[in-house]
């Protein structure tokens, strides 16, 4: 029926396509780490699609109107050296938008990189838009105009975390261990000086730090953790190094309490298994059985988009990420690296705007850019029970809330001393 009156209308020109508005995501798509970066690119992909679903971004006709955004995938596979390789292909291309951050290594040496750029090339700045590196320093001495953080850092995180080993009495000696990098490192130093703090009581019982990607086999350090007498083990490790340890632990019968970062994707679950109910904890600023019907639905539709179990890894601050450059693009009328910038600072999170209501509170805090957000401690626990709804990963385990904590509880002070653009 639509053919001839399709027919019968006056010929039209067809619009030539809007020039997409391009993000350049640099991260380790292939090597030791590929699995957290391809869980990534899910992600922002997602978001992507989701601007794009309504319209794209709406710029002033002089700047080409709407228009969408477009990722475009550029693979470090896992190196600090090839990240600042392809920093200068992305800004050769004029691409105005680079994200990155499963690794604060890379991520320091980008903002380095990104500041020469922008004071060199003033007609080619762009922006850097952080999603998971988490060492403190890079919004406290390694602050940047031209980097914005959306994920917690490591700071805020342990604060959260910490909060509940306080109440743990249970606990009394605690084993930290972490990746030999900068990120690693610091989680161990805040570690131990969140917990003394805290919990003055507690000892610690062993600290190692353990090369990053190139740990096959953590039996020997599970086995120096059984030995320690720990009942509880801190860790910011994430990937296969997270991984491979709590599947260490399984194996050698330890039956100590995790208090990690990232113990609730990725594997850890089913690498641990029945073993982990009640034991694993982990800390993000959103999981699918914080609850609500807002939560639930956005939960029900990233599954429908991506429905196999090895997919299941969605976290809010990446959709947050996506909605609030669209919408400081917006404000700033363009996709001008220096405008967009200052439409970011200070700027909130808009959930309705982005059809998703309340399922999050967030600002970028302009004095360091470091996202202001709530963050949760859960637990994991057997799908079905009260407060665990969906499982992660096909596991048949999920987590479920133990704390939630307000921006203001788990908000750091920061030492950063920001140079700005004239």
């Amino acid at each position: 029926m639509a053919l001839p009156l399709l027919a019968a209308l006056p010929a039209v020109q067809a619009q030539p396509p809007r020039e997409p508005i391009r993000l350049a995501l640099i991260e380790g798509l292939s090597g030791p780490f590929a699995n957290a970066g391809e869980a990534v690119f899910r992600n922002l992909l997602w978001a992507v699609e989701r601007v794009n679903a309504r319209g794209g971004v709406k710029l002033p006709e002089s700047q080409g109107g709407a228009r969408p955004l477009a990722l475009v995938r550029f693979d470090s596979k896992g190196a600090v050296e090839e990240a600042l390789s392809l920093l200068r292909s992305a800004t050769d291309q004029g691409i105005p938008f680079v994200l990155q951050g499963n690794s604060s290594a890379a991520a320091a040496a980008l903002i380095d990189a990104l500041d020469k750029h922008n004071e060199r090339q003033p007609q080619r700045r762009a922006v850097f838009l952080n999603y998971s590196a988490v060492d403190p320093a890079l919004t406290n001495q390694r602050c940047s105009f031209w980097h914005f953080r959306f994920d917690a850092h490591a700071d805020m995180r342990l604060a959260a975390l910490t909060e509940v080993l306080r109440d743990d009495r249970a606990v009394q000696r605690v084993y930290l261990i972490g990746q030999d990098y900068s990120f690693g490192q610091q989680v161990v130093a805040s570690a131990r000086r969140m917990i003394a703090a805290q919990r003055p009581d507690i000892q610690i019982v062993g600290e190692e730090l353990h090369p990053m990607g190139r740990v096959k086999d953590f039996l020997p350090y599970a086995s120096k953790i059984k030995a320690s007498g720990a009942q509880a083990v801190l860790t910011g490790n994430w990937g296969n190094d997270l991984t491979l340890l709590v599947r260490a632990l399984r194996d050698v019968g330890s039956d100590a309490k995790l208090y990690t970062f990232y113990g609730n994707a990725l594997g850890a679950p089913a690498a641990i298994g029945d073993a982990g109910i009640g034991r694993v904890l982990a800390v993000a600023e959103w999981h699918p059985n914080v609850g609500g019907t807002v939560s639930d639905a956005f939960y029900a539709a990233f599954r429908r988009r991506y429905p196999e179990p090895r997919d299941d890894y969605v976290h809010v601050r990446m959709q947050v990420l996506v909605e609030m450059l669209a919408a400081a693009i917006e404000r700033a009328g363009s996709a001008d690296a220096t405008a967009v910038a200052r439409a970011l600072e200070g700027a909130s999170f808009d959930g309705p705007r982005a059809g998703l209501g309340n399922l999050h509170s967030a600002a970028m805090r302009a004095d360091d850019h470091q996202l202001q957000q709530p963050l949760v401690v859960s637990v994991m626990d057997r799908a079905g029970v009260p407060g665990v709804k969906h499982d992660v990963e096909g596991s048949g385990l999920g987590f479920r809330t133990l704390r939630r904590s307000e921006p203001a509880a788990v908000a750091q002070a920061s030492s950063c001393r920001m140079s700005r653009p004239d």
